[in-house]
């Protein structure tokens, strides 16, 4: 029994590993996709930009003369470009279609360019206002923009024609159950909504329920493998094609489907038992329950990562010489390397290396957690002691959040074999690797709240765990700052922290 408990305590929750089929179909999708409403703000703001650059640019250059105009000449800087991204959004310019199409897209920008430069022209003609050289610095700031905006839609017709093909572009879906509901979702799905590329079909259920092929996708494997599979593929959407009625099977189907960060639905296409139309989300016609959504996505997850990089970068600045001290201790006080490496679960429930400074006696070290670290533990170090009750011993996990592996903020990451009482932590609370579907942080929500250092109880993890998913669903930049702000005064009680 002992000998059981001790291989499972080594590698909790690993997915089996994918077929041939499925592996093949997982790599051929491996590369990251595209937001198109990402794509589409950024070209935007960088074709807002770069003709606000150039105008400005141009007005200062010597015998154009616009010094006189005064903020009306700054007013024509900033206008040519606004409505000409307004005007350009308004007809679509920004679709992944227009974008895609050189010819076509090139032509209207280059039109709208044109008329907004003409209007422009016209009312300060109108109203006799400008300079002298105001006709000279309008002539020239339309020619540069048209060479921009040439040379940018032409480069990017190219870029977005290219990952249009590697389907880059394409919301990427795993179907959960097979039969005639999966094959009749699957049909509907490529009617009303072609974007949406289903790459597999996944399902417990024998040959006699549930046929190896469907009119299109395959099927390539259990829900357990599809763990597996949506991380090397990217899948963006999983759909459960299964009765309403079937609730232990959906139960169970989304305990192990937790830990994906995707967005989960459960397909009501042949639904008997019907809801009031707000209780769906829908592609196209085909209506759907929500059963989860994918947490910090889109420009939120742009922010944190901003958030990450710029809050990390201050930090290594600010606390160089607490660190460079920290190590000299670390280095003089027992003999062994400063810092030291734990596997721990990172985002997606992948196993992540965590930097620390060594806070135990080298030849006594437990990268693998195995003995948890409890009051008056011979392994801890003196200085290690006073490192780990304040949590200086964790300040190198600032390399962690620039290499993307952490964030600033987030729940902690714990180790691979973290337990109590001989019984996994997944196992103690339900949903535990649901905690995962962001990246793990330096702090957190449960950390500023009393919820740090040695858990000796299941009502401890499970408490954690509970403020961990509150912090999940409740995520903001300002939040985030408000936890950070909060860290330093937790760490001064430095309860549990042994």
């Amino acid at each position: 029994m002992a000998a059981e408990t001790e291989g499972r305590l080594d590698q909790p929750g690993r997915p089996p590993a994918l077929g041939q089929e499925a592996l093949a179909v997982a790599q051929a999708m491996s590369k990251r996709s595209l937001a198109p409403a990402i794509l589409a703000n950024s070209v935007q703001a960088f074709e807002f930009f770069a003709l606000l650059f150039i105008g400005a640019l141009l007005r200062d250059l010597v015998g154009l003369g616009l010094d006189s105009a005064g903020w009306l000449g700054w007013m024509a800087i900033v206008l040519a470009p606004l409505l000409t991204v307004i005007i350009a959004h308004s007809n679509g310019s920004y679709l992944i279609p227009a974008m895609r199409d050189g010819v076509g897209a090139l032509s209207r920008m280059l039109a709208i360019w044109t008329g907004v430069i003409l209007m422009l022209a016209a009312g300060a003609f109108l109203l006799d206002v400008g300079s002298d050289g105001a006709p000279r610095w309008m002539l020239l700031f339309f020619l540069s923009g048209l060479a921009l905006l040439l040379a940018e839609r032409t480069i990017l017709a190219h870029l977005v024609a290219g990952w249009t093909r590697q389907g880059r572009f394409d919301r990427r879906a795993a179907i959960v159950g097979g039969g005639d509901e999966a094959a009749a979702l699957i049909a509907a799905l490529a009617v009303e909504s072609p974007d949406i590329l289903v790459c597999g079909v996944f399902d417990d259920r024998g040959v006699e329920r549930s046929s190896e092929r469907t009119d299109g996708p395959p099927k390539l494997g259990t829900v357990a493998e599809l763990v597996a599979f949506a991380r090397i593929a990217e899948i963006d959407l999983v759909i459960v094609s299964l009765p309403q009625s079937a609730e232990s099977r959906l139960l169970e189907i989304l305990r192990a489907l937790w830990v994906l960060p995707v967005d989960i639905r459960l397909s009501a296409l042949g639904a008997r038992l019907r809801f009031r139309p707000r209780a769906y989300s829908f592609i196209g016609s085909i209506p759907f329950l929500d059963l989860a959504d994918r947490p910090i996505s889109g420009w939120s997850a742009v922010a944190k990562r901003s958030f990450d990089l710029t809050v990390a970068a201050l930090a290594l600045i600010l606390l160089s010489p607490l660190m460079l001290l920290t190590a000299l201790a670390v280095r003089l006080d027992s003999p062994g390397p400063v810092l030291f490496r734990q596997k721990r679960y990172g985002f997606n429930n992948e196993v992540i290396s965590v930097l620390k400074f060594r806070s135990m006696y080298h030849h006594m070290s437990d990268p693998s957690a195995k003995v948890v670290v409890t009051r008056g533990d011979p392994r801890v170090t003196r200085v290690g002691r006073f490192i780990r009750r304040t949590s200086i011993d964790e300040l190198p996990q600032l390399f962690n959040v620039l290499s993307g592996t952490l964030s600033i903020v987030g729940p902690r990451p714990h180790a691979v074999n973290a337990h109590t009482a001989q019984q996994l932590w997944d196992e103690v609370v339900d949903g535990y690797f649901a905690r995962h579907r962001v990246k793990p942080g330096i702090t957190g929500w449960a950390q500023i709240n009393g919820w740090r250092g040695e858990i000796d109880s299941p009502e401890k993890i499970q408490r954690r765990v509970e403020l961990d998913l509150e912090y999940i669903e409740r995520w903001s930049v300002l939040f985030d700052l408000y936890i950070v702000a909060m860290t330093p005064l937790s760490l001064l009680q430095g309860e549990n922290a042994y």
